[in-house]
């Protein structure tokens, strides 16, 4: 297929063009590079710089492209930010999404996958967190995913926009070329092996006195290359549907840090800090829906396997993409 990415110079949206080229498909990049980087694009991808508050640039890449799908990774993504700064989460993650509907529409494009998270649903009533549980979003950032999600089921019903949410809890882990590189890095995981590769004195834990086995935050970790796999999978449904995606099982934050220590061989130094407001102490993800509707299954059910991909990655590229 011909496939349009956008956010495909982005952490995720990098490694699903990677896992998409390698299936023989097609693929368009679609990239502001204000948190991708260009050396993050597989080189036989087509990259187009260009803004999706833009609505004449991105109906022009559409119309250019000729897609038969779009993958959707372009999103502000820091919940903090998000607290201080919500004009910048509405602008980008619900504007910008409409413009490439409308591009879409514009361009007879039928199909579309979205990249969500949980953070649509706020704190939960019950674990693990399914599709039926409610939508209560406590920040901008899962607001305006949220909001994205009810547009979607409008243009599918008025426009015929085939689509597939992936809501997803904390990606992580790194294929052999392609890893996280945030320019504000705010996973634990890459901030654990900064510390262990010497570029940070210590990592935070904030808070140690959670209702958990260890008194910190448990959260469920998924390997990058899972959540590809479930993106690919999404094109091949011909109906529209939300799906939660996790491993169903869950680390505490101490946890990650001793396997973290375990696989560099290196020690990592702690600094304890108060409870972060809106934390919850535990999220873990049910899957059971994309297993039985879509056949997904994932292959790395190991936080290990995941850091030691992480781990790899970043000692081969200690400055990430620079």
């Amino acid at each position: 297929m011909k496939i349009f990415v956008t956010g495909g110079a982005g952490y995720i949206g990098s490694i699903c063009v990677e896992q998409l080229l390698d299936l023989g498909h097609e693929v368009t990049v679609f990239d502001n590079l204000s948190e991708g980087h260009p050396g993050a694009v597989d080189p036989r991808a087509a990259l187009i710089v260009g803004e999706l508050q833009n609505p004449g640039e991105i109906r022009q890449a559409i119309a250019d492209a000729a897609p038969e799908a779009v993958m959707h990774f372009a999103a502000n993504a820091l919940v903090g930010e998000s607290m201080v700064n919500p004009s910048k989460y509405f602008r980008n993650n619900i504007y910008g999404g409409l413009n490439l509907l409308d591009a879409m529409v514009a361009a007879g494009v039928k199909k579309f996958v979205f990249s969500s998270t949980c953070a649509t649903f706020g704190p939960p009533d019950r674990l693990p967190i399914d599709e039926t549980l409610p939508q209560r979003p406590i920040n901008p950032y899962g607001e305006s995913k949220l909001q994205f999600e009810k547009i979607l089921r409008w243009y599918d019903e008025i426009h015929g926009l085939k689509f597939v949410a992936l809501r997803y809890f904390n990606a992580a882990g790194a294929t052999e070329k392609y890893g996280e590189d945030h320019k504000i890095e705010t996973h634990l995981i890459p901030n654990i092996l900064k510390v262990a590769l010497g570029q940070k004195e210590h990592v935070e834990i904030y808070g140690t006195d959670y209702e958990t086995p260890d008194g910190t935050c448990i959260r469920d970790y998924i390997h990058i290359l899972d959540l590809a796999q479930a993106h690919i999978l999404a094109l091949n449904t011909a109906e529209s549907g939300y799906y939660n995606l996790g491993t169903g099982g869950g680390t505490s934050v101490r946890e990650v840090i001793a396997t973290c220590q375990k696989v560099t061989g290196r020690e990592i130094a702690v600094v304890e800090k108060p409870r972060r407001p809106g934390d919850p102490p535990l999220l873990i993800a049910g899957s059971d829906k994309i297993k039985r509707e879509l056949g997904w299954e994932p292959r790395f059910q190991s936080i290990e396997k995941i850091i030691e991909s992480a781990w790899a990655w970043h000692v081969k590229n200690p400055h990430g993409y620079q």
